[in-house]
């Protein structure tokens, strides 16, 4: 068997074991989130972050005429609301962290002016073995947030897989084949094609989709997303916050509070893991092909696929995401769904929908099952 030249930290049973201790314990010392209240500037850094123009979170004029009478924060916007939810993930110093799902019902919608608070803590472990890495661990955290009356807006899971950066890079098998295929290169047709997709993106908006109208079987139309670039991940980044982009003093401070996140450049600068979402050089010292997406960017496509298709008059009650590969920049993803069962309980109406993301090769990205509440004419 090869040695694997040991650069970062590996995921020792006593750390491990340690980890373990913090289950169920309530996380009061983070980074504060990004985004404390759905303000019109946070919700449309957030909706434009993630490629998302729906009226409905950004055009006071439109949102006042809709079912709320003001904006909306989209489902996602849950994400820059708690930094743990979001991948801020404790323990095991040096092994790298990537976020890979969420599993969320969401009670009620996030209105303008509404401020949050949230409570978080670790749910669970669970050791993998993986191409990607090998031995991984799944790290599991449970969420609840809350608007300023008390009241529950949305709680659910997130995970992120712990693997060693090493061992990734030198013995995983996961992107062989990827790793030696020629960089993407897009010929005026291909972006015609894709940019002709944004053309035809068809936001429901207004007009209701009624539960009456929605069949077992029916199609959702494809939404695009990409070709990926650096530009579209600092967009994302805008609106998220980043979990660790820094400046300056601020930057020093987070590396003196954990030493531990700084990995040198060739500079020779201690600088942050999260440039794997930017830099190429440190993307495939951690087994990567090149610098790729945010998890959270993705979870929150699938969401918007769905209120595109549901309208203004739906409510996303519940989805479950599964990354299934990273998506390096270059990239282009496209997002396909099917209605799989439509049901009322207490009085509501719903659809189910599966949805599934391919990258232009055809490889597997995402996975996910959403569920979304609709009007009835008969209501």
């Amino acid at each position: 068997m090869a040695t694997t030249q040991q650069r970062f930290s590996v995921i020792g049973d006593k750390n491990l074991n340690d980890l373990r201790k913090l289950i169920n314990v309530p996380i009061e010392d983070s980074l504060e989130p990004w985004c404390h209240e759905a303000s019109r500037d946070n919700i449309r850094h957030w909706a434009h972050g993630i490629g998302d123009d729906n009226p409905l979170w950004c055009d006071p004029a439109y949102a006042a005429k809709g079912p709320h009478g003001r904006l909306v924060a989209p489902p996602s916007f849950i994400f820059p609301l708690n930094r743990s939810f979001s991948g801020y993930v404790g323990g095991l110093a040096g092994v790298h962290a990537m976020f890979a799902g969420i599993d969320v019902v969401w009670h009620r919608p996030m209105l303008l002016g509404d401020e949050f608070t949230t409570k978080v803590w670790l749910k669970d472990l669970v050791e993998h073995d993986t191409r990607f890495a090998g031995r991984s661990i799944q790290q599991i955290y449970r969420c609840e947030f809350l608007n300023q009356r008390g009241e529950l807006v949305a709680e659910g899971d997130s995970w992120c897989f712990r693997t060693e950066r090493d061992t990734a890079r030198e013995r995983g098998t996961k992107y062989a084949e990827t790793k030696q295929r020629s960089p993407v290169k897009y010929s005026r047709e291909d972006l015609a094609k894709i940019f002709a997709l944004y053309e035809g993106e068809e936001v429901r908006g207004a007009t209701p989709r009624y539960i009456e109208d929605v069949k077992v079987g029916d199609k959702l139309n494809t939404m695009v997303k990409g070709p990926m670039t650096i530009t579209g991940f600092i967009a994302f980044a805008q609106g998220w916050g980043g979990l660790y982009i820094r400046a300056n003093k601020l930057a020093w401070k987070q590396l003196q509070k954990h030493p531990g996140l700084g990995i040198v450049n060739k500079f020779g600068i201690p600088d942050v893991p999260e440039r794997v979402h930017w830099e190429d050089d440190l993307a495939t010292l951690v087994g990567t092909p090149a610098a790729y997406d945010y998890g959270p960017e993705r979870c929150s496509w699938m969401t918007h696929h769905l209120t595109n298709w549901a309208g203004d008059s739906s409510f996303l009650r519940h989805i479950e995401v599964k990354i299934r590969r990273h998506n390096p920049v270059g990239d282009t993803l496209y997002i396909d769904g099917e209605v799989m069962r439509t049901y009322t309980e207490d009085g509501a109406h719903y659809a189910t929908i599966t949805q599934k993301a391919v990258q232009q090769d055809g490889e597997l990205s995402v996975l996910a099952t959403g569920t979304v509440r609709l009007p009835s004419r008969a209501a």
